[in-house]
């Protein structure tokens, strides 16, 4: 009996469904070879392949080994974990160094710059969670402030805390890690990532993206910067959006917010000329401005990576430019040097206080830091109120005032009262000297001010009142805005001009 595979005789159905029938000697036929081109084709594929690989390789080496790192805090004390650089909102300390170091040398000496430089630049970029708002917060470098205890981790040397310094001098002795502490501390915010750039990338960075536009509202021609501008709208690079960067005498009184200003309108421009190109949507212009970026930035660990800048990248790409908020830090003139700037109060608390609410400022202000409701049975003061020593400082501007508001602090038991005349200034605060805080805050409280209006300052004795000209009337001070309103100076979708100095 013959054991034969079914279907193996001529035109016998086969028992595989689909497969029709088989044919005799259909399954000894020779192979086929594959044509050559096919060959070729295969091998075209593979090198392409490689080429690919081989070039992304490349480059994320490249960037990767341009990148300098420094610790982010120099021993502050962090309460947020790490955040998650793809979709959680984030707050990057943005500084330019005016080291001499290296290719910086052609703008001076080791001398004029100290330590491992100063930030002469200082924007706080904080970008919220959804990509729909971007704030940057400049803070003036002649701006006091406190630096805290710093320590260095590159030589593990302590540095004691500094009251009342320039701000920019804050990372020349411990590292930038202490810039970024002294910022946390003043804002209440906590700095996720910095990057610090040099005189360097602001000239590679407009060379690469072919040049900015800039306007001033007549000629500009400033020997100690090198720039030369005529008016109106001018492209520069270069040397020339350096200068333009720099300059502190061609633009509005010559002292450092009217730069402030000239270095908003410059990064609005930008903003606007990367928006239009695509360029941050199109992989090889990327690569460009990663490859200038990254040879001249220090950056700290947590931003080290070349897949989290572009991770970043990725996020800012499709932001509208309306929504970028260009913000000055409000301050007012020292009162220990009128060359130098203090924070004004209780402004620049407000915009603090609301930027840790939001990065939307057009939401209302935070309710911790409105006044507290009486409470119905309100409890006694632990001291006499009649034995407070209480000044009436008279800011508003209006003679007479002063005996009116004491008026009030009479009533209210506060009798024993000196009256002065001050400088005017735009809104009330209260200070007080050590051992008035409770004083202090039970007269803000009879004024419904909040508690960001109170400070305590050296050389007062009790508590000072001192009425601005939001006090020019009433029982209280006109109620102040419930969110940073005014406090955008501009966007990134406005064109400004700016207004050049008389010696410009």
């Amino acid at each position: 009996m013959r054991h034969d595979l079914p279907g193996r005789e001529t035109g016998t159905p086969a028992l595989y469904p689909g497969h029709g029938t088989l044919v005799e000697s259909s399954l000894n036929h020779p192979c086929r070879r594959r044509p050559r081109w096919l060959k070729v084709s295969g091998i075209v594929a593979v090198a392409l392949l490689v080429a690919v690989v081989a070039f992304g390789g490349y480059w994320l080496w490249r960037l990767q080994s341009n990148i300098s790192t420094s610790a982010l805090g120099a021993g502050g004390v962090r309460t947020e974990g790490p955040v998650d650089d793809s979709k959680d909102r984030l707050q990057i300390l943005v500084l330019g160094s005016d080291t001499r170091s290296g290719k910086n040398g052609q703008y001076g000496s080791a001398a004029d710059s100290s330590g491992y430089g100063q930030s002469d630049v200082m924007m706080l970029l904080d970008i919220s969670a959804d990509n729909n708002h971007v704030n940057v917060v400049s803070f003036p470098r002649d701006l006091l402030v406190d630096v805290p205890a710093c320590r260095d981790r590159a030589t593990n040397q302590d540095h004691a805390a500094r009251p009342g310094v320039m701000i920019n001098s804050a990372m020349a002795d411990a590292g930038i890690g202490c810039a970024v502490d002294t910022v946390n501390k003043l804002t209440g915010l906590e700095v996720d990532h910095f990057m610090m750039a040099d005189f360097n990338a602001v000239k590679e960075l407009s060379n690469t993206v072919g040049g900015v536009d800039v306007c001033v509202d007549s000629a500009v021609n400033d020997p100690d910067s090198g720039l030369r501008l005529p008016k109106g709208t001018s492209q520069v690079q270069g040397e020339q959006a350096l200068a333009f960067l720099r300059t502190r005498h061609a633009f509005a009184n010559g002292g450092d917010l009217g730069r402030i200003k000239a270095q908003q309108s410059f990064l609005a421009s930008l903003t606007r000329k990367l928006k239009a190109d695509g360029t941050l949507g199109d992989p090889q212009k990327v690569l460009g401005i990663a490859d200038t970026m990254t040879k001249n930035l220090t950056v700290d660990d947590g931003l080290a990576s070349v897949p989290t800048m572009l991770t970043l990248a990725g996020r800012l790409k499709n932001i509208d430019p309306a929504k970028v908020n260009f913000i000055t830090a409000p301050t007012v003139p020292a009162a220990s040097d009128p060359n130098r700037l203090s924070l004004d109060e209780p402004a620049a608390s407000n915009l603090f206080a609301a930027l840790r609410r939001s990065p939307d400022l057009s939401q209302p202000a935070p309710s911790s830091d409105a006044p507290a409701e009486a409470s119905s049975a309100p409890a006694a003061p632990a001291y006499d109120k009649a034995l407070q020593p209480v000044t009436v400082a008279n800011g508003t501007n209006l003679p007479g005032r002063s005996s009116e508001i004491g008026a009030l602090l009479t009533g209210a038991g506060f009798t024993k009262l000196a009256r002065i005349q001050a400088q005017p200034r735009p809104q009330t605060m209260v200070y007080y000297g050590a051992g008035f805080a409770d004083v202090a805050s039970d007269v803000a409280a009879l004024f419904g001010l909040p508690p960001a209006s109170v400070q305590q300052v050296a050389g007062v004795h009790g508590v000072q009142l001192y009425a601005g000209q939001d006090f020019a009337a009433g029982a209280k001070p006109s109620a102040p805005a419930s969110n940073a309103d005014g406090a955008v100076s501009q966007t990134a979708n406005d064109q400004t001009c700016q207004a050049t100095s008389q010696g410009g």
